[in-house]
């Protein structure tokens, strides 16, 4: 073992200072690493040679490896963890997704009931009209991005005796219970299964996914691994892009998505029926309404029913809504009928026009009471007469009537929730 210094024709010692192992000129290791090296210790003569000196090490990774040695290591790398993804329903959201996935360099086939070809050749994506066809390319994961409607329909119709008994079946529906028992009763066993839920779209994803939030839950994956390596990659093309990275149970994901996307659906669509309209005098608050009405409006109604049908936890969320726009509507009548009763017993004269059919103030508790008007007025309300009463002292509250608006109160908060 020894150091090695090459003498130049100006006599100026260079030492090769190194980094791995140590070994001898004569060694293996020596001709593998460097046949240069090899050859110039060869040509040292023996008593030029220093035994009591550190050994070589090599330090520089050039000095031991090819010139390209890292970018071929990064090339193999990139390559081992590329993914040939068929992609089964190639509308608005499945060509989102491919986009990206394209550019990671993962293999895309897609598989759609409409023609798709021209737009799939521009992202890159290979498009097959029969899904026999699909399959037979044996693809590692069959990513569905059906709507919730017609996802049962869609596996059904798959052969899937065509595809590779270990294929791992992605999907990224907005409800996973649904799925999730759809997948476990249909596929075979030796199928794997990962439930996915990229909460942005086309519209709040546009900029990039960095800070979004994808949930995901590793319902069957096989133990081998090769399966878990697999599984693994396909969360990677996400958590690659900056997304949060959520994982949590299908069960757990649709309690939370009861109460944040169903209601924001919801909303969205209640706000859509009001026409609300853009102004001169728009607060902040108005217009993240306006925001909300577009992006709702902009999914279609099919993903809004799917959200309510194909999630238990949405119609428990529906009646508390009900119930908390009936709390917020007694609470302002409430008020309302406590200053109608100052006035009154002040002394002071006052005259109340009410847009409505009918409006019930409560004297109870509930702050919801029957009108005090006489049999006679009931019958002039019936008919579709106006009645303008005058209130004081020695006069019952009344009110003036209209038959245009809408009536108030009618139904307690007991017979809200029932219907």
């Amino acid at each position: 073992m020894f150091s090695v210094c090459l003498q130049s024709p100006s006599s100026l010692s260079t030492k090769i200072v190194t980094q791995t192992a140590s070994f001898s000129c004569n060694s293996p290791s020596a001709r593998r690493i460097s046949p240069t090296l090899h050859f110039l210790c060869r040509r040292i003569p023996r008593h030029h040679r220093r035994n009591d000196v550190e050994p070589l090490r090599i330090r520089n990774i050039d000095a031991a490896q090819p010139y390209d040695y890292e970018s071929k290591l990064s090339d193999l790398h990139s390559a081992s963890s590329n993914l040939k993804i068929g992609i089964i329903g190639f509308g608005n959201y499945g060509q989102f997704l491919a986009k990206t996935l394209v550019k990671q360099g993962h293999k895309i086939l897609a598989h759609s009931r409409s023609n798709y070809s021209e737009i799939a050749a521009e992202l890159g994506v290979s498009f097959f009209s029969d899904p026999n066809d699909l399959c037979e390319e044996h693809p590692e994961v069959i990513l569905l991005c059906t709507s919730i409607l017609s996802t049962e329909s869609v596996l059904r119709s798959l052969p899937l005796q065509r595809l590779r008994r270990s294929t791992l079946f992605v999907d990224v529906l907005s409800v996973k219970e649904f799925p999730r028992s759809l997948f476990l009763k249909i596929l075979p066993p030796d199928f794997d299964v990962l439930c996915t839920h990229p909460m942005f779209g086309p519209e709040s994803g546009k900029n990039g996914w960095s800070g979004l939030p994808f949930v995901y839950d590793k319902v069957r994956i096989g133990r081998s691994q090769v399966r878990v390596k697999r599984c693994d990659n396909f969360i990677n093309a996400f958590r690659r892009e900056g997304c949060r990275m959520v994982e949590m149970s299908c069960a757990e994901h649709d309690r939370y998505a009861a109460g944040s996307q169903f209601i924001t659906h919801m909303m969205g669509r209640v706000l859509e029926k009001l026409n609300l309209e853009d102004t001169p005098i728009n607060t902040k608050g108005y217009e993240s309404l306006l925001n909300l009405v577009e992006n709702t409006s902009k999914d279609s109604f099919e993903l809004f029913y799917g959200l309510f049908l194909y999630n238990g936890n949405a119609i428990e969320q529906l009646h508390r809504l009900t119930l908390a726009f009936e709390l917020v509507k007694q609470q302002l009548f409430g008020n309302l009928h406590g200053l109608l009763r100052k006035q009154h017993f002040d002394g002071s004269e006052m005259k109340l026009t009410v847009q409505g059919t009918k409006l019930m103030l409560d004297a109870s508790a509930n702050g919801v009471a029957s009108s005090s008007a006489s049999p006679r007025d009931k019958n002039d309300h019936k008919n579709g007469s106006a009645m303008d009463v005058t209130v004081d002292k020695e006069e019952n509250l009344a009110l003036d009537v209209t038959n245009n608006g809408v009536a108030f109160g009618s139904s307690s908060l007991g017979d809200t929730v029932m219907q």
